[in-house]
């Protein structure tokens, strides 16, 4: 990057976390620390809760997974306007009334003690495990720009993210993504100016839309049927959205403390719903537009040549290894073909590039997607823009993160470290404790950082998919809760238990897409605990 570049960079991330830092001032203990004293108004609320779902994952891979696959994939979001209604109108009022700091207290007075920590524990697994992944993406920019090695990398990242959380809590990320998000939008819209203006003369955006739908890529709605019926194994469809996003994203927002925890922050019920609330007016709107830079960024390559491969980094070091002839060779006769504006040609290069660079580095997958849009930026943008998109990179990645690490806490102080691990102590100590906890789960992140270079997804799949694996048990326990008063306690954990074992087993199995995972994992829980409730009534049981 030019020395502009740096200097943007630099200064804008040292001037959100010193306002962060500034605004993190708040009483010392559990509710200051977690919750912001519970003083939050709604617009904090909703661009705390925009913030944390909205990770440098987000920005940096969302363009890459329109680039290749289209623009299917917001078909993943039409559910969650819904889920927004339903949380607002049901969760919301039980959190709320019972002043809880996490969402799994409510599960120990509704069922018993194992029911909450059981869940609390498929949280923290699924949180921790997420939370790495996001480490992981903001790691790729540095080692794009420096050449420096991921494994270093991730243990930078992850020790600034560690400092940034314990300092400031909750309250500290709340202030910073409101500027983040600011600057996000702005960065956003500036990248999409730029490729259509580096488009041949007299092509607009709409031009450009229109020439990517000749490709395919304008595919906003697929209903997933083909001459043999209903795929259930398409990722991304009207149905598999609207139903199974709609259930993975009520599990999100309404069990997942990542998010619960930021609406429980609001000054009162008003303000938590209407953050919600307007989270699901905008943010089908906001993903399609990240994705529509995708589209522009096809475009664009249709009129400019782009790289055989996207990943500079492994480029590299694939060159160093003795493939390095081979892959020279395909990269000659690619841009050959670019020159002839062969595009058939082009492709049959990049994907014998990909081939040869597996057996170049062994046990790499060679998927490039996570870096289409990272290449764009660094090969097109203007000087100073540069710094300020990866400033905005860092940004979202810092707030995302920082909220999961604070979630990560909440949960194991709460659910576990004040329940089973120590007596009644001073609000100060307990505000230390938490610190520590926010340390150890961001020390267990980096880790899970380190194993995420070879993700065969692009990374916004990657967490998707990982979620999805125990979303809809949790979200069953819940519905449970909320809506069945005759199944008890030991009736839902033995089929919460089974239910899990069978969403991973189907799964494995690879027979439908992951999205469904969320209501297969609902329906296991609610009907498996009716029957069991049924049984043990039948017995006479004590259950």
């Amino acid at each position: 990057m030019n020395i502009i570049d740096w200097i943007i960079l630099v200064s804008v991330l040292c001037c959100i976390v010193v306002y962060g830092i500034y605004k993190s001032r708040t009483t010392k203990n559990l509710e200051g620390y977690f919750l912001s004293n519970r003083s939050m108004p709604w617009y904090l609320v909703l661009l705390s809760i925009m913030g944390t779902q909205a990770s440098a994952i987000t920005y940096l891979t969302g363009p890459g997974q329109a680039y290749t696959d289209g623009m299917r994939f917001v078909q993943y979001y039409f559910g969650l306007p819904f889920a927004m209604i339903v949380i607002s109108v049901f969760f919301v009022p039980v959190f709320s009334k019972l002043k809880v700091y996490t969402a799994y207290e409510f599960l120990e007075k509704r069922f018993d003690v194992k029911t909450r920590t059981f869940t609390s524990f498929l949280f923290l697994i699924s949180r921790g495990l997420s939370t790495g992944i996001s480490i992981y993406a903001p790691s790729l920019i540095l080692c794009s720009i420096m050449g420096w090695n991921i494994y270093y990398t991730n243990i930078l990242m992850g020790g600034i993210l560690i400092i940034y959380t314990m300092s400031g809590g909750a309250n500290a990320v709340a202030h910073t993504q409101k500027l983040q998000m600011i600057i996000i939008f702005i960065s956003l819209f500036l990248i999409g100016y730029i490729a259509v203006s580096m488009l041949p003369t007299g092509m607009g955006f709409k031009e450009a839309i229109k020439e990517a739908g000749t490709y395919g890529k304008m595919n906003v709605i697929t209903t997933g049927f083909t001459d043999k019926g209903f795929d259930w194994k398409d990722k991304y469809n009207i149905w598999s959205g609207l139903v199974g996003g709609f259930f993975l994203a009520l599990s999100y927002f309404g069990t997942d403390h990542s998010q619960v925890g930021k609406y429980l922050t609001g000054k009162n019920i008003a303000e938590s719903r209407k953050g919600l609330l307007i989270n699901g007016l905008v943010k089908v709107p906001m993903q399609f537009l990240i994705l529509l830079i995708g589209i522009l960024i096809f475009t664009f390559y249709l009129y400019h040549k782009a790289p055989v491969y996207f990943d500079d980094t492994k480029i590299i070091a694939a060159n160093k290894t003795s493939s390095a002839p081979q892959l020279q060779k395909i990269t000659a006769d690619y841009n050959d073909a670019a020159v002839r504006k062969d595009a058939a040609a082009m492709a049959v290069q990049r994907l014998a590039y990909k081939t040869e660079l597996k057996k170049a580095l062994p046990g790499d997958d060679a998927n490039d997607t996570n870096f289409i849009f990272l290449r764009f930026v660094k090969d097109n943008l203007p000087i100073g823009l540069t710094g300020l998109l990866f400033a905005v990179i860092f940004l979202s990645a810092w707030g995302s993160i920082a909220g999961a690490l604070n979630s990560l806490a909440a949960c194991s102080m709460i659910d576990f470290h004040q329940k089973f691990f120590t007596a009644e102590k001073t609000s100060l100590q307990d505000y230390k404790t938490s610190q520590w906890y926010t340390f150890g789960w961001g020390i267990f992140c980096i880790v899970i950082a380190m194993f995420a270079q070879n993700i065969g997804n692009s990374l916004i799949e990657a967490v998707n998919i990982l979620g999805s694996i125990f979303y809809g048990v949790i979200l069953g326990i819940f519905l449970v809760a909320f809506w069945i008063k005759h199944v008890q306690a030991n009736a839902v954990f033995i089929a919460a238990l089974i239910s899990q074992i069978g969403v991973i087993v189907i799964y494995k199995a690879d027979i439908i897409s992951f999205l469904w995972l969320n209501v297969i994992g609902v329906g296991f829980v609610i009907f498996i605990s009716l029957f069991i409730q049924l049984f043990a009534r039948n017995k006479n049981a004590a259950f």
